[in-house]
């Protein structure tokens, strides 16, 4: 049986724990945790933490005022799932976990679930997350983009572009929408696509715009987020694209310039 139905079954009886005891926690020592919607049995967040610490998004749900964004997300839907009756499940996924490991088995776990209400990527994913071969490749073997100094970049994660040749849709996918300040965007000299690492498309916005249907009604704006911002601009001149896209992109080998979040 899987682990959610299991834990759904016993979800409906009264030994329903939002705290473990002393020697519970002694014997976790450090953890990795899953947060599950039983409805579906979906993961909807993953964290590490130890004592109580995975039963605290429960007590967090039930404050007001949260506004970050990974918070309403996550809280949003720990509200839906109590408003319908039932309750999270709490999953330990591995515990007794080494000081030293503890954010790698984090991260793998972030990597491995889809549709997460984390906004931020496990350590390291970035580099050294889920990739297939043709990108381990690309990843080792593409050349290094090397120090910038005499321009202004914006780079920004486009990790679910499909065919990233194709530069009309990285065009599509790397100017909206994104939480930013639109004044420092628009000091930027060129906005950068970029996948696991690897800069695919070096673009000018000529003009920053909030991310509303009415402003792109062409890329069919679902939903208007004053907070979202997007741009209209072209393709970065021959000369430009060669020095930071290359023929099949170039690896980002300044750590400075890696980031896990968008932009």
């Amino acid at each position: 049986m899987a682990d959610w139905a299991w834990a759904s079954k016993r979800n409906t009886m009264t030994d329903y724990h939002t705290k473990f005891s002393d020697t519970v926690c002694r014997e976790l020592g450090n953890y990795v945790y899953r947060l599950v919607d039983p409805r579906n049995g979906e993961t909807f967040y993953v964290g590490k933490g130890v004592n109580n610490r995975v039963f605290a998004h429960i007590e967090e749900s039930q404050k007001l005022g949260a506004t970050e964004e990974d918070h309403g997300l996550k809280l949003e839907r720990i509200r839906e799932i109590h408003d319908s009756g039932l309750k999270v499940l709490h999953i330990i996924h591995r515990h007794k976990i080494p000081d030293g490991s503890v954010f790698q088995v984090e991260a793998a776990l972030i990597d491995a679930y889809t549709g997460l209400t984390n906004v931020q990527g496990g350590m390291g994913s970035d580099s050294f997350g889920p990739a297939n071969t043709l990108e381990i490749i690309d990843r080792y073997a593409l050349p290094t983009l090397g120090e910038v100094k005499d321009s202004r970049l914006l780079l920004i994660n486009v990790n679910n572009l499909q065919d990233r040749s194709d530069v009309n849709q990285v065009y599509d996918q790397v100017r909206l929408s994104w939480r930013l300040s639109p004044a420092k965007a628009r000091q930027a000299d060129y906005v950068l696509a970029v996948v696991k690492g690897v800069i695919v498309g070096a673009f000018v916005a000529d003009e920053w715009m909030k991310a509303t249907p009415s402003n792109f009604p062409e890329l069919h704006v679902s939903r208007t987020d004053e907070s979202r911002w997007g741009f209209r601009g072209r393709k970065a001149p021959g000369d430009v694209w060669s020095r930071f896209v290359g023929d099949r992109g170039k690896r980002i080998d300044n750590a400075k310039m890696r980031h896990r979040q968008n932009p």
